[in-house]
């Protein structure tokens, strides 16, 4: 049963890619939907079946094969099933389900082999992750982890023929093979600490241990593999990947945001709990660079101008928030906001979908505006992500954020907190700036592309007459015949363009069926998903961080809970969530002109938000630059030229020249050569004769 879960979408990977070029598009799409749905019926089956099990033996295993068999050491291809892995698989097929079935519609001007080649890379990605979640070792964990890698390559660059799409493609993959060699330090170190890669075996061991108060084996282990989940889950300083990741098809960026490859370094962290709870020190680094992000992320998000680079940010930004719950030891409390935040991510990301669609490929918010009444279906499943994310009561992202917050004040980290807090505060300003300058107002005036740019070449460019350079042929009267005729054929085409743009504009459609259906279901999702973990000043009990316990193998931390201050902390994060809105509607829908003026008197502070921090211009200048010089300057024309090939050359040079002297030997002169013969027995008896 556990062998089908990523095998059903490795199935579906198969068939699209060798016989997608010969089936239709319907086919394609139902192949690729139909094994991601059968492969979460049997997560379902499976998960029923483990909650069935007592609390403290819920884990079922199915080993394969055994893969690595040498002396002492075997590395079986064994899939295990426990609670938090019975989590991320229904996250991983459930979402993941319904991004595929909105990828049916979304991706329907595709071609019929580009459509299967999609739904191809698509299942592929699914079955990687699927891998990475349910293997019991180190080894099978890195299949998926390297798998969802290359996934995320051959997505965010499926439209490879737009350079900025293959260069994002490229960033992802050089970033992630960074965070990896971190990844691959750090389970080398800890094979020759344990001597084993099993996950259970290394918790067995490591629980033996005391927590380490100086940085010793066991802290670098655990740093060297959370180097690795900075690259997948897209943390300082390797998250400039993540932003970029939006150059593929929408539903790729829910994909990957949401359901599949960024969790993949929380989930990693969950499952070496025992570990890294007996490196406080970096947790301690875990926490501080987690808090670090979400703000920073949150900061950049508020400015940015591209509907699906704002929700790209605020991904960073939520992991960063999972992270901090990691490095303070609330385990459950950052599971279950990877829990949550996959619901209401995926709808901000299929909504953004929906409004990209709708306006035929426009991405900027501020050519938006007013689109609450043509697209009913997708700005209310929008806007109930949005409450989500926010922090507002009742929805799936209040309970998880909550719990965060109230875990990193109540375990002492006050300046976290801080920045928590604070961070909620702008993702609700950020969020919100997106629904009102989207969906509210009034559409901004458009130009059509093709009347902007020749616009824009005549402001650019003069006129070039037959001869510019006498200005007096202007007056003849063909000049002016010709300039008449010239400009009334520009003001058709002008009045043309515009009156397309109006019918595209006055005809705006909705998301078809397969795309509203999704988006639906996920806002169902981000309402009622985060009832599992019910807070206990609330009545709840915390259903969710219990049943993950055995999963964690570390008891939680007991603490006196006061209720009253739980009860405060709440108030407080939910202050800051309806102050956010808030502040979001004064700015972005009563007084825009207020947020304009805002800006230009923090003009320096709002460049330095759309540049980014000018991270990528700083990797630019002190990593990538260096590195081409060096090997354009140095590997390429000293070492390669000069002394590679220059060896190389000189070797067939010598042998050249010497072949072309020994050819001089053969002369086809039968004299000569009874001469050499003569001479050559005459010196050889002279030199015995000598002797």
């Amino acid at each position: 049963m556990l062998l089908l879960i990523p095998l059903l979408p490795f199935v579906g990977f198969l068939l699209n890619a060798s016989l997608g070029k010969r089936v239709s598009k319907a086919a394609a799409g139902a192949v690729a939907c139909g094994v991601m749905i059968g492969s979460f019926l049997v997560s379902a089956a499976a998960v029923w079946r483990l909650v069935g099990l007592p609390h403290e033996s819920r884990a079922m295993a199915n080993q394969a094969f055994t893969w690595i068999s040498s002396g002492d050491f075997t590395a079986a291809f064994t899939l295990r099933l426990d609670p938090l892995s019975s989590v991320m698989i229904l996250v991983i097929t459930g979402i993941g389900s319904l991004i595929h079935v909105y990828s049916t519609a979304y991706m329907h001007e595709e071609s019929d082999s580009e459509y299967a080649r999609y739904f191809s890379y698509l299942n592929l990605f699914a079955a990687f992750m699927l891998v990475l979640v349910l293997g019991s070792n180190f080894l099978v964990m890195f299949v998926g982890w390297e798998g969802v890698g290359l996934c995320s390559y051959l997505l965010i660059g499926f439209w490879y023929q737009k350079k900025s799409a293959s260069d994002a493609a490229k960033k992802a993959f050089i970033v992630n093979r960074i965070g990896d060699f971190g990844f691959v330090l750090g389970v080398l170190l800890l094979f020759v600490r344990f001597g084993s890669i099993d996950f259970q075996e290394v918790a067995r061991a490591a629980s033996t241990l005391s927590p380490e108060v100086a940085f010793g084996t066991v802290s670098w282990i655990t740093l060297l593999l959370f180097v690795g989940a900075t690259g997948k889950s897209a943390q300082i300083p390797l998250y400039v990947w993540l932003p970029d990741a939006m150059e593929g098809p929408t539903p790729v960026s829910a994909l990957i945001h949401a359901a599949t490859m960024v969790t993949a370094g929380v989930y990693m962290i969950g499952r070496n709990a025992v570990l890294f709870s007996h490196a406080p020190q970096t947790l301690a680094i875990v926490a501080v660079i987690g808090a670090a992000t979400a703000l920073m992320a949150g900061t950049i998000g508020v400015v940015q101008n591209d509907i699906k680079r704002v929700l790209a940010y605020s991904t960073v930004s939520q992991l960063g928030y999972m992270f901090l719950a990691m490095g303070v030891g609330a385990y459950g409390a950052g599971v279950f906001h990877l829990y949550t935040h996959a619901f209401f991510k995926a709808l901000l990301f299929l909504g953004s979908g929906a409004v990209i669609h709708a306006l035929a490929g426009e991405q900027d918010l501020r050519r938006m505006g007013g689109l609450k009444k043509d697209l009913p279906i997708t700005y209310w499943t929008f806007l109930i992500g949005a409450l989500a994310i926010a922090g507002v009561p009742g929805l799936a992202g209040f309970f998880s954020k909550d719990e965060i917050l109230f875990r990193t004040f109540s375990s002492g980290h006050m300046l976290l907190w801080v920045v928590g807090l604070l961070t909620s505060l702008l993702t609700a300003i950020y969020m919100f700036r997106v629904v009102f300058l989207a969906f509210h107002g009034e559409r901004a005036p458009q130009t059509p592309d093709a009347h902007a740019a020749a616009a824009h070449r005549r402001e650019e460019e003069p006129r070039h007459l037959e001869h510019p350079q006498h200005p007096e042929h202007l007056e003849h009267p063909q000049h002016l015949e010709h300039l008449e005729n010239l400009e009334h054929l520009e003001h058709l085409e002008h009045l043309e363009n515009l009156e397309n743009h109006e019918n595209h504009e006055n005809h705006l459609h909705d998301a078809p069926p397969a795309m509203a259906f999704a988006l639906i279901v996920l806002a169902i999702g981000s309402v009622l998903a985060g009832y599992a973990g019910f807070p206990g000043v609330l009545g709840g009990g915390d259903r969710f961080a219990r049943y993950l316990e055995p999963s964690f193998g570390v008891m939680p931390v007991e603490q006196a809970v006061e209720h009253g201050l739980e009860g405060t902390l709440m108030l407080v994060s939910i202050a800051a969530a309806v102050a956010g809105i808030g502040i979001a509607a004064y700015f972005f829908l009563k007084n825009r002109r207020a947020a304009d003026d805002l800006a230009g008197r923090f003009g320096g502070l709002q460049r330095l938000l759309l540049n980014k921090y000018y991270v990528d211009e700083i990797y630019d200048a002190t990593v990538v630059q260096p590195i081409r010089i060096v090997s354009e300057a140095g590997l390429w024309k000293v070492v390669d030229v000069q002394l590679i090939d220059a060896a190389v050359n000189g070797v067939g040079q010598t042998i050249a020249g010497s072949s072309d002297r020994l050819r001089r030997i053969q002369t086809g002169s039968v004299r000569a050569y009874a001469a050499s013969v003569f001479f050559g027995a005459v010196a050889i008896l002279g030199y015995y004769l000598w002797r």
